[in-house]
């Protein structure tokens, strides 16, 4: 009897460990060098990867009302990755590393999870990533915040404030000797609404500051700058011609901003057509259809110039069609390739 009391308790204490709160999981094993003669990244915004309840997700704060729900997405969000078979996989709307190791479970725990808790309290959503890779850092973050409206910023809002960066990381990878720096991050949402042009613009300029300490501290360093920034980019149209009221696409590429000039970030999106250049769908008219008006770029994936003629394919995949009531995400995947 006390030998079975012994084994419940021990199962028991299983269950409890792998349902306790969410962790982070920044820190690296160890750094190496990945030898490797092909790359596949991976940006995707995952839609509420949530599988413990944060302000009511799964359930009415969210898309997935119940865990079945959410676990079903999971499994949806499995396949589709599976398909495309990425070494390195950024991943926006985490809620932390539960999440991960359960996704990586589904995709054969090829990969090894990282995440670093952000500051959005109001959503509990992160910036995680998956990788096949050996990042040689731990993740981290800048805690640096910025005034509002910024110098010169064109923002028809007369809103006002302070605002950080609360959805990001930063790390970096080794590949063939060579140090590429790679940073996630997830803006304020909202592209068209004026009271978050400025507000946005801010967290722009503040991963301009980061983008420059970082390549300034290593001239031969090459940078990845990827995720869902909620805007769209004046110089590279989406399919649509959506045109941004900010300028936060040109802040990140360097075109615009503080240090304007002192660097520059290619879009991979000026690597496909036009036609191709769509990553979310936004239902306007709530009428469950999805149609090719309703479709944006706000997802991207950003690149020094020394990396482009490294790029052997971009694929804006849509391998699903939108509707409500899908597992599916709201956003698509972007998947760049890359050959040493």
């Amino acid at each position: 009897m006390l030998s079975y009391f012994i084994v419940w308790l021990f199962a028991l204490s299983a269950v409890v460990v792998a349902n306790t709160n969410d962790t982070q999981c920044p820190y690296i094993n160890a750094t190496k060098t990945n030898s490797v003669s092909k790359t596949r990244i991976m940006q995707y915004n995952v839609e509420w990867l949530f599988l413990k309840t944060y302000n009511d997700c799964p359930g009415s704060g969210c898309t997935w009302k119940t865990l079945s729900d959410a676990t079903t997405h999971l499994n949806y969000l499995a396949n589709v990755i599976d398909d495309y078979n990425p070494d390195i996989i950024n991943l926006c709307e985490v809620e932390g590393c539960y999440e991960l190791g359960q996704l990586n479970t589904l995709l054969g725990g090829a990969y090894q999870p990282y995440l670093l808790f952000g500051t959005d309290s109001a959503t509990g959503q992160n910036v995680g990533m998956l990788t096949k890779l050996a990042p040689s850092a731990d993740l981290k973050r800048t805690s640096e915040t910025r005034q509002y409206p910024i110098p010169g910023s064109k923002c028809s809002s007369s809103s006002t404030g302070s605002t950080g960066v609360s959805k990001h990381y930063y790390t970096m990878y080794n590949i063939n000797g060579k140090t590429i720096y790679m940073v996630g991050a997830h803006l304020l949402a909202f592209p068209t609404e004026t009271s978050r042009c400025a507000s946005r613009e801010a967290q722009a300029a503040i991963l301009q500051d980061l983008i420059h300490s970082l390549l300034s501290s290593d001239p031969a360093a090459e940078l990845i700058l990827l995720g869902d920034f909620n805007d769209f980019d004046a110089e590279v149209a989406d399919a649509n011609d959506d045109k941004p009221i900010t300028a936060v696409l040109d802040i990140l590429k360097g075109v615009k901003g503080d240090w304007a000039g002192s660097y520059s970030l290619v879009s991979a999106a000026s690597l496909v057509q036009q036609s191709q250049r769509y990553t979310s769908w936004w239902d306007p008219n709530d009428d469950c259809v999805a149609t090719p008006n309703e479709m944006s770029m706000i997802d991207h994936v950003l690149m020094t110039p020394g990396l482009v003629e490294h790029v052997s394919q971009v694929l804006f995949a849509h391998p699903y069609t939108e509707f409500c009531g899908t597992y599916n995400s709201d956003h698509y995947p972007v998947v760049v390739d890359f050959v040493w």
